[in-house]
């Protein structure tokens, strides 16, 4: 089957929708299929690239942190797309490349897919002050994009819910995107202090890892305010691994909570080193409420690490408490959830991390695109069930 993927993010990115994507044009390859990509070019130019078409772009700093803006309406990436002509479509992002692959599907007369990667409600804050205005603006904006595909996918059951509410005409089928079982690993057997050792981190103190962006919707602050409220002789050390819009003031809120020997901002670091960090830790740690699906929890997960994360519903039924970690609402249950991870003797440490890595289990990479594929199968199905139905008009 020859797939085209759509997206507005590519590797020079660091985010969920980046992983997602290049974990499955891997997986599509890998089962033989003809996998082409195309994304935004750092430049104003456009350019192709082996299976990469570029389209030139602008930057949209100001909109947000990264983001980038198709200048190109038509150019020869999407002639020589147009001339392979794909058998289906999967469009990531609901942006500059969108249109572009709207176009290609009518013009190819394939299925047009669509993952619905962000609840753009959490981020309206962004470019629409007013909350209520930025809902209603998120909510026609999503239907518009969506009712021109041929089904969409959610990343869990939060987001179809979510979509059930936007009244849309279009199919949702809810995927959970898998992760790569193989890059994500618990350590070996008596390798953490070692491991500890190279990374800085002391032996004899709990270690909450944090790893991702740092930006305002992923509620940082929060997990600064519930530390600064633990006693401070049994205190966690909390580490950040990653960068984003948020470090600075996150890191003057820091200090004016007087918790600089408490928590530790890293930066960003390879992606060959990431799973050092989830290995070396004691818990992955999030406050975050935006996530629609949350891979660094699973990544967390496949390391056999237990998480301590913000009660959400895009982890119903992933995170149960006291068998892979713990869900919390308020600093009560933070506190309650941080003494029964420190109290824990290596028999209750190692059932956790048993119970973290069979609920990652269930999120290979492989049964991801598996799912993926029957989606595709079944939009296929209904066009050509559509097909004759519009010859007989």
């Amino acid at each position: 089957m020859k797939i085209l993927l759509t997206t507005d993010w590519w590797t020079q990115a660091v985010n969920g929708v980046v992983r997602s994507v290049t974990l499955l044009r891997r997986e599509l390859l890998a089962q033989g299929h003809d996998v082409r990509v195309l994304t935004l070019s750092p430049t104003s130019h456009s350019y192709i690239q082996g299976d990469i078409y570029y389209l030139g772009s602008l930057s949209a700093q100001r909109v947000y942190p990264g983001a980038r803006l198709r200048v190109a309406a038509w150019s020869r990436c999407l002639t020589a797309l147009a001339q392979w002509s794909p058998d289906i479509i999967h469009s990531q992002c609901e942006f500059s490349t969108f249109l572009p692959a709207w176009q290609l599907a009518r013009r190819c007369h394939c299925p047009l897919v669509h993952t619905y990667h962000t609840v753009y409600e959490d981020y309206t804050h962004y470019i629409i002050p007013n909350q209520w205005c930025g809902r209603l603006a998120v909510r026609e904006f999503s239907r518009l994009v969506l009712d021109r595909c041929d089904a969409v996918i959610a990343p869990t059951g939060k987001v179809t819910g979510l979509l059930a509410k936007y009244d849309l005409h279009t199919p949702v089928y809810t995927v959970p995107t898998g992760i790569d079982l193989g890059a994500f690993c618990p350590p070996a057997p008596g390798t953490r202090p070692a491991l500890r050792q190279a990374l800085g981190l002391p032996q004899d103190r709990t270690v909450l890892v944090s790893i991702g962006r740092l930006a305002a919707e992923k509620n940082h602050s929060q997990l600064l305010e519930l530390l600064a409220g633990q006693p401070a002789d049994t205190r966690p050390l909390l580490v950040f691994v990653g960068d984003g819009p948020h470090r600075a003031h996150l890191e003057q809120e820091t200090a004016q909570r007087g918790l600089t020997d408490t928590v530790r901002f890293v930066g960003m670091v390879p992606p060959d080193q990431v799973t050092g960090w989830y290995q070396a830790g004691d818990a992955f740690v999030s406050a975050s409420q935006s996530e629609t699906q949350g891979l660094t929890y699973f990544e967390a997960l496949a390391c056999g690490l237990p998480v301590l994360v913000r009660a959400d519903p895009c982890l119903d039924g992933v995170v149960e408490q006291g068998v892979n970690g713990w869900q919390w609402t308020d600093e009560a249950t933070f506190r309650q959830a941080l003494d029964a991870l420190q109290s824990m003797d290596q028999a209750g440490r190692d059932a956790l991390e048993a119970g973290a890595l069979a609920t990652a289990g269930r999120f290979s990479a492989q049964h991801f695109a598996r799912q993926v594929l029957d989606v595709y199968q079944e939009a296929l199905r209904r066009r050509c069930e559509k097909m004759p139905a519009a010859a007989g008009l």
